[in-house]
């Protein structure tokens, strides 16, 4: 089994060898690696079959330390900082020549960010390198919110596990880039496009590339169970029209009565977008579990996190 610690002296001691520690962030547990270090990196491609084209986000511990890893940073770019540091938002920047380019997929913009987690903060203030360290687990799985989700994935391939508990935020951090001065949503995150907006003004869209993405998470299929998964605005018309079937549901607050729904997930009774991102992929975890034919998931309102949820889920039954 692997090894679940809050010991950062370890956790130091590994990634200054070259090998991965699972880390706790505010938004999902990463899979870390020295971020100037090829031999780390590529472990992470190999222990997540990851594809070499697919970028990574670099972590820091600080805003202060950007100017180390980026150079040419917008105006807009440090007001986003300023508004959402430590946090989850993601910036893609043109990257300075210290980051490999394994990192980067081989383009001239790197993505970065401080977490928003003070076992993992500690963590980076005690090392003399940023990590990498995109989510920990199996390439286009559900990503992992708990230390037990990532014990589950990698069985005795990871020498550590950092618990820090469940994740707060319980989705991806929003990834902007730039064209020119202006910003623009690449990955949709836990911070929603309006509180961006609110900072900034108005952003583009553009989220979804399967060839050579900009950043993490744009490909079509991601964050899937195993499970089939069905998306749709009409869950009572789908179960109705499945008698045959075991099926899971994953609503916003709905509650089912039908006979074939054999469990229900309601990620926020209270209908709070914030609570239900929270809860979004424990839930998607626990209905993988449980053997069903089919989990039917509701398509959440277009507005706030919303917009987020329903991202992920499009891409969990693409």
């Amino acid at each position: 089994m692997n090894r679940i610690s809050t010991d950062l002296q370890q956790a130091k001691s590994i990634l200054e060898n070259d090998n991965l520690v699972a880390i706790p962030t505010e938004t999902v547990y990463g899979l870390a690696g020295n971020a100037f270090s090829e031999k780390a990196i590529k472990k992470i491609f190999e222990t997540k079959n990851r594809p070499l084209f697919n970028p990574l986000i670099v972590h820091i511990h600080s805003k202060e330390l950007l100017n180390d890893i980026a150079t040419e940073i917008p105006e807009k770019a440090y007001q986003l900082t300023n508004a959402f540091w430590p946090g989850s938002l993601t910036l893609v920047l043109k990257k300075k020549n210290n980051i490999p380019d394994l990192v980067t997929a081989g383009k001239s913009t790197v993505a970065v960010r401080v977490p928003n987690h003070s076992l993992t903060l500690s963590l980076l203030r005690l090392l003399d390198f940023p990590l990498v360290a995109p989510s920990a687990n199996p390439f286009g799985s559900i990503s992992p919110t708990s230390a037990e989700h990532v014990a589950n994935y990698f069985k005795d391939n990871l020498p550590l596990i950092l618990d820090g508990g469940t994740c707060e935020n319980g989705i991806e951090s929003t990834i902007i880039g730039f064209e020119g001065e202006e910003p623009i949503v690449y990955r949709l995150g836990a911070v929603s496009v309006e509180e961006v907006e609110a900072v900034v003004g108005k952003v583009n869209i553009k989220n979804s590339k399967e060839a050579t993405p900009e950043a993490p998470g744009m490909l079509l299929r991601h964050y899937a169970p195993k499970t089939k998964t069905i998306l749709t605005n009409d869950i009572d018309g789908f179960i109705n029209n499945n008698h045959s079937k075991n099926i899971g549901t994953l609503t916003f607050y709905k509650k089912f009565t039908s006979c074939n729904v054999k469990h229900q997930e309601i990620l926020s009774e209270q209908r709070n977008y914030k609570e239900a991102a929270t809860n979004l992929y424990q839930a998607m975890h626990r209905l993988d579990q449980m053997n069903l034919d089919l989990i039917v998931a509701e398509r959440f309102p277009d507005e706030n996190l919303g917009k987020s949820i329903n991202d992920r889920l499009t891409r969990a039954t693409k």
